[in-house]
């Protein structure tokens, strides 16, 4: 698995990351002590939360295996949600049981943004944040906000992105991280809500995401993804997850799960590097 720095503050993050949304939301204390000792067994560097997944509930799991397993040489990153008049992550570090937070999101877009300039550049002084990030943006909403945002982290999957080739390559050329998210769809792209959405998953917990996922285009392309599927032997899982790691210009794919084996079959998918196949996924 390759690994990657976030710069100026070289903070180490993994090809493959864990997105913490399910703990404590969809899995228990202990289930998530497990998969979060499973992830960092395996290589995993980058560890990422927000103040809004389960009302704080992962910041706070994730700060107590922290102060448990004490490990050393990963990037915890977490969000904030707007309005951001006023930057508060006071709770945050509380919930995380740190003095530094690692990596700072602003976790969407709000016209807010391009006033917090000052308030930013205070908590970077203070050493109270290394690094500062963009969630859900685009590229001119990138630009709007200012040159001190080092990484970009958004959804990107078979079935919807939102990481444009302009953004990519501007990310490229400004060294900026680009962390993407959801490479399942959350579990679209696996076929399993073709008969309707399957009772405890992301799309029963969070219906709000049925509207990103569930039309025309995105049918289309899991059309495509389960032909290919078919003839070729690989399960769709394995492929869209396969397509999403090898993507150029992307520092690190967030894994979410709510057992090891959810992150071991992104692992599995690294062994698969077939451009003409991608290809052929997004023909």
């Amino acid at each position: 698995m390759k690994l990657a720095t976030i710069t100026p503050a070289a903070l180490p993050v993994s090809q493959i990351g864990l997105g913490c949304v399910t703990l404590g939301r969809e899995i228990d204390e202990a289930a998530s002590c497990v998969l979060l000792d499973h992830a960092l067994a395996r290589g995993v560097r980058l560890f990422d939360t927000a103040a809004a997944y389960g009302h704080g509930a992962s910041e706070s799991i994730l700060g107590r295996w922290l102060a448990s397993r004490r490990p050393s040489g990963i990037t915890i990153a977490t969000k904030i949600l707007p309005p951001y008049d006023r930057i508060d992550i006071a709770a945050s570090m509380q919930r995380l049981g740190v003095d530094q937070i690692d990596l700072l999101y602003l976790h969407q877009w709000h016209d807010s943004v391009p006033a917090t300039g000052p308030a930013l550049d205070e908590l970077l002084r203070s050493g109270q944040v290394k690094a500062l990030g963009l969630s859900n943006v685009t590229l001119d909403q990138l630009l709007a906000a200012g040159s001190r945002f080092s990484v970009v982290q958004n959804n990107h999957n078979l079935a919807v992105s939102d990481v444009s080739d302009a953004l990519r390559v501007h990310c490229m050329e400004h060294s900026i991280a680009l962390v993407t998210y959801s490479p399942l769809g959350a579990g679209f792209l696996t076929g399993k809500h073709q008969q309707g959405v399957q009772s405890g998953s992301r799309f029963d917990l969070v219906p709000g995401h049925q509207d990103v996922y569930f039309h025309s285009g995105s049918y289309r392309r899991l059309a495509t993804l389960e032909a290919v599927s078919a003839r070729t032997g690989h399960s769709q899982a394995h492929l869209a997850l396969a397509w999403a790691l090898h993507q150029p210009g992307i520092s690190s794919v967030l894994i979410g799960g709510r057992t090891p084996a959810h992150l071991d079959q992104a692992f599995a998918a690294l062994n698969l590097d077939e451009p003409a196949l991608f290809a052929e996924l997004t023909a």
